[in-house]
């Protein structure tokens, strides 16, 4: 049965697995898994993620569907997706609007689309064709960028919300990503919270970035920043609550840390006027 999901969550690493599996429960609401790790059969992930799983809700987060790509998409990782779908019964299952390799070379990764009609049109009937194979509609996140293309012919918002219109879709918000993208190429971060159909958002991503003064990398090996946490206040008084989670993937600070981070998350979200709610978003 497919789960619900609610509150506040933490993506899970393989440095909390003993926090998770110790007896103790922790204060956090569901987690987010990287849908990668665990399609080896057998194994100590699968071991850890079954045992996790009893205690926790889930959802899961690829990192390699490349949906953008001119290359076909693999139906073997989708038929492994949809197997672990089976297995964990996550709330929903996202992965990100880019492409991540062509040729059937991973480049490792998230590369930005151009921002055209003809990228619509070439996502359309492959968002349909993951959305068949996993029986759920697919949800997408939106990639830092650093570098835009001299064809694009709109903005980065509008083509996500003509996306979803068209492809049917979901959407999870990294509100980090949108800073990153904001301040790398001189937008107000604001247009796009305002821009985005709220409707179709899912989830929401809080992480960390590196900031050179004139670039930002989104390195999701610092604590979440203070401008961060302004535009995420400022997303949900614009879209109402949603499942909000933090990503950490470097430096991996001890659990107790990542969980004081999670609790500030709960005071702007509470200061915002957006308290979680019980609801099946997908």
């Amino acid at each position: 049965m497919t789960q619900t999901i609610d509150g506040f969550g933490l993506g899970l690493r393989t440095d909390h697995y003993a926090d998770f599996t110790d007896g103790e429960r922790r204060a956090v609401d569901w987690l987010e898994v990287i849908s990668e790790n665990y399609l080896v059969p057998g194994g100590k992930p699968l071991y850890f993620l079954d045992r996790i799983r009893a205690d926790y809700p889930m959802v899961m987060h690829g990192v390699s569907m490349s949906i953008g790509s001119a290359d076909a998409l693999d139906l073997d990782y989708l038929g492994q997706l949809k197997v672990l779908a089976d297995r964990i019964e996550p709330a929903w299952i996202s992965d990100h609007l880019c492409w991540t390799g062509v040729d059937h070379a991973n480049l490792h990764d998230l590369l930005p689309l151009p921002y055209t009609e003809a990228a619509l049109r070439h996502l359309e009937p492959r968002i349909a064709q993951v959305q068949d194979v996993l029986g759920r509609a697919l949800v997408l996140e939106n990639v830092s960028s650093y570098v835009a293309y001299a064809a694009d012919e709109m903005s980065e918002w509008d083509f996500v919300a003509e996306l979803v219109r068209r492809a049917g879709c979901r959407l999870l918000l990294d509100v980090n990503n949108v800073y990153v993208s904001a301040r790398n190429h001189g937008f107000d971060p604001r247009r796009f919270i305002d821009a985005v159909p709220a409707d179709a958002v899912v989830q929401i991503h809080l992480a960390g970035h590196e900031d050179h003064g004139d670039l930002l990398i989104d390195t999701h090996d610092h604590p979440i920043r203070d401008e961060v946490f302004e535009l995420y206040a400022y997303t949900l008084r614009r879209i109402g609550w949603r499942p909000t989670m933090i990503e950490r993937d470097d430096r991996i600070p001890p659990l107790g840390e990542l969980l004081a981070e999670l609790a500030r998350v709960r005071q702007v979200a509470a200061a915002a006027g957006a308290g979680s709610r019980n609801a099946a978003w997908v």
